[in-house]
């Protein structure tokens, strides 16, 4: 035997001693990788919107020059560019479809920030899975959601996509909506890859302005806007999407800090990373790339694997490659991640989708719905007027939004469908209409309206009536991506609307339908009883009905704080203490004239506002009430790998069987850093009945108690804690123990 042949074969025993250990996908990858052209490699790293069954798109599949197509959702055409796509080929690689399936496919759920309010991550759960059940019966298999974004500026449009202000309930509901979405088996027809976005800091934007600058401390980025993304990455989320926003002077799609130090060296992740919508081209007007090819250099050494639409790879990376600016081997490394994402979906043994006609809108969907709506509903004011009872008689119902189909999906719906959906007024008239006298008057004809014409007839309309309905709010297009207000008062005439029905003195149920919390005051001042119900979707009108009128009974809090006005902004409630906190508070108007500058006091807060919002994170009220007792911890001292339970009795004290949400809160007074005035670190949702009391305990250890310092360690300090079991961020008694 020749040294050759020994060599030869002592190489072959090790490669299959190599490949003995791997993962059989691995493999697949490996090989299939080996077969490819660099062409073929980075048609798999671009991404393209649909272009139908054009000429131009299926020469580019044939070549293999694309690797995923987004928004096409025609079935037969969707299994048509698969069948190109497999079939002619020279590799048979599948394509991956994706779409914007942000809180429904057909049947459209509360947005993702009225879904937070429900404090019921199994909401969201049961939400993404229909979702997922529609789309991917279409062929869809891939959505950008959720998005993880810790959102703390109202005037930000992309808040009613996130879960709120709470790294911490982000995170649990952000992976809830993974879980569902993936389903139990990724590989699973009916199940849809997930996305976590934006990553990273794209909700602290400036000014609350889309796609606009964020500077961010480490130890802050770490503490507020990294853990939902670790807990996307927990839960299994198979792609993730950069964000638009540059932080800290590098736009995420250049940024290697976030995605390769932290996202693939610390947290692991191996799925895919795609580019927002042409964010690697906006590198040039961010100011960080001269030209497209600069852009794309960036993009692939900073470890975006997909380009959307910025035809950035495509157009540049072979080139790049030639003239020796990137290596071959870091396009192999994301195309390994997209190959990787197409094996776990299934796509090379079941590319094809089979069109089922009875996907969408079946009653189970209907019914979860119409359950969501009304859990996420959060009643803010009630002057013992709801629910409304028998001694009313006629019943106005008015507002731009009581009878507004395609207003009440909210943002991101692109596939609802306004005939299925059931405003208040129907539901309210199809419901109720034979115990009540409705009278529809909108007075209003879109919530932008300026025209006053209408408020007359709406005034005539409440006079005739015993109470009235007024359903208040945004349409949906002032909400969402590129949708920010820096005004976010009611908008139009609706403030006059609201103001005129007062003057009838007739009893006013406000009912908000929006993407954001709105500054309304004075119009809550104005109403005897205010329920948020956000954009509630598909079934907002029914579900609302049934809590006005006593069926169901409130049970959202509120999952971001509501400010009093917008110079309060950012406003929520794990702020820092100042070192003169706010009191003795002299409004603007109680001022005496010519009083010496510093008769007021010097500590923090606004003459025309205080520093306190309108509403806290957390604040919910219901049709029954609740006491709560004092809390009790197993021990006054906690070892440093030790854990100790915090218990509070809560009892039903009103005349309702009603839910309650329970929350746990710490705060570490003295650290080495600041910390918060109060953390959520735990919640439970319970139902009561009338009279009934439960027992409600959390377990805290070290690790909710930590935060991360300046040398990028996460640890506890040692000293004292505070614990809170309330019903909101602002209530409950505090006690302490110590952390050893």
């Amino acid at each position: 035997m020749t040294k050759k042949t020994v060599f030869i074969l002592m190489l072959t025993t090790l490669l299959f001693a190599c490949q003995k250990g791997k993962d059989s996908t691995e493999i697949k990858i490996d090989k299939l990788i080996s077969e490819m052209t660099l062409d073929e490699k980075i048609g798999q790293m671009n991404q393209l919107t649909g272009m139908g069954l054009s000429d131009d798109m299926k020469e580019q599949l044939k070549n293999g020059r694309v690797g995923s197509i987004l928004n096409e959702v025609d079935v037969n055409i969707i299994n048509e560019l698969q069948r190109i796509a497999v079939e002619e080929s020279r590799l048979h690689i599948p394509l991956i479809f994706g779409r914007d399936v942000i809180h429904g496919y057909k049947t459209i759920f509360p947005i993702p920030l009225g879904q937070a309010a429900s404090w019921d991550p199994k909401i969201a759960e049961t939400g993404a899975r229909i979702a997922a059940e529609e789309a991917t019966s279409v062929g869809i298999r891939w959505t950008f959601a959720p998005m993880v974004d810790v959102s703390r500026d109202p005037r930000w449009g992309r808040i009613a996509e996130s879960c709120g202000e709470d790294p911490y309930l982000t995170s649990v509901f952000g992976a809830a909506m993974v879980k569902g979405f993936q389903g139990d088996k990724l590989s699973d027809s009916n199940s849809m890859a997930a996305c976590a976005k934006h990553f990273a800091g794209y909700g602290a934007a400036e000014a609350g302005k889309d796609y606009n600058t964020t500077w961010i401390p480490d130890v802050q980025l770490r503490d507020v806007y990294l853990p939902s993304f670790k807990a996307a990455v927990d839960a299994g989320a198979a792609t993730f999407m950069c964000s638009f926003n540059d932080i800290n002077g590098v736009p995420s799609s250049g940024n290697k800090y976030l995605n390769r130090d932290i996202l693939r060296d610390e947290w692991k992740f191996d799925g895919m990373l795609v580019s927002d919508w042409g964010s690697i081209d906006q590198m040039i007007s961010h100011g960080v790339s001269a030209n497209l090819k600069n852009a794309a250099a960036k993009a692939i050494e900073a470890g975006v694997d997909m380009d959307m639409m910025a035809l950035a790879y495509i157009t540049h990376l072979k080139k790049l490659v030639e003239e020796g600016v990137i290596s071959e081997k870091i396009i192999d490394e994301s195309v390994r991640n997209i190959l990787r994402v197409k094996f776990r979906l299934g796509l090379f043994e079941n590319p094809n989708v089979k069109p089922d006609s009875n996907a969408f809108y079946k009653p189970e969907a209907i019914a979860a719905a119409k359950y969501a709506a009304e859990e996420s509903a959060v009643l803010l004011k009630n002057n013992n007027l709801l629910p409304l009872g028998s001694s009313f008689k006629t019943v106005a119902v008015v507002g731009p939004l009581a009878d507004a189909a395609l207003e009440q999906f909210g943002t991101w719906s692109f596939d609802a469908e306004p005939a299925h959906a059931v405003t208040p007024l129907k539901a309210i008239t199809d419901m109720y209409g034979k115990q009540y006298k409705i009278i529809g008057e909108p007075g209003l004809v879109f919530s932008r309206d300026s025209n006053a014409t209408g408020i007359t007839k709406a005034v005539a309309a409440a006079k005739k009536a015993d109470v009235v309905l007024v359903f208040a709010g945004e349409e949906a297009i002032l909400s969402g991506e590129a949708h920010c207000r820096a005004d976010i008062s009611l908008p139009g005439l609706q403030n006059q609307l609201i103001s005129e029905l007062k003057k009838t003195g007739k009893p006013i149920v406000l009912v908000i339908m929006a993407g954001r919390p709105l500054t309304i005051e004075k119009q809550i001042n104005e109403s005897n009883a205010v329920l948020y119900a956000f954009h509630g979707g598909t079934m907002a009108g029914p579900a609302l009905a049934d809590l006005i009128f006593g069926k169901v009974i409130p049970s959202g809090k509120l999952p971001v704080t509501i400010p009093r006005m917008v110079g309060q902004i950012p406003v929520y409630y794990a702020h820092k203490m100042t070192g003169r906190p706010g009191t003795n508070f002299v409004t603007i108007d109680k001022i005496p004239i010519g009083v010496f500058q510093t008769s007021l006091g010097n500590t923090s807060f606004h003459l025309d506002a205080g520093d306190k919002p309108l509403y806290p994170f957390g604040y919910g009220l219901s049709y029954s009430t609740f006491e709560y007792s004092k809390v009790k911890l197993s021990a006054k001292t906690m070892e440093k790998n030790g854990k100790i339970t915090a218990e509070c009795t809560v009892k039903n004290t009103g005349k309702f069987d009603a839910k309650e949400v329970v929350q746990l809160y710490v705060r570490d007074p003295v650290a080495s850093l600041a910390r918060p005035v109060r953390e959520l670190k735990g919640f439970e949702k319970i139902l009561l009945k009338a009279g009934e009391s439960k027992t409600i305990k959390f377990e805290i250890d070290a690790t909710q108690l930590g935060f991360w310092h300046e040398d990028k360690t996460y640890y506890a300090e040692p000293g004292e804690f505070q614990v809170w079991i309330s019903k909101d961020s602002q209530s409950g008694e505090a006690v302490s123990f110590k952390l050893k």
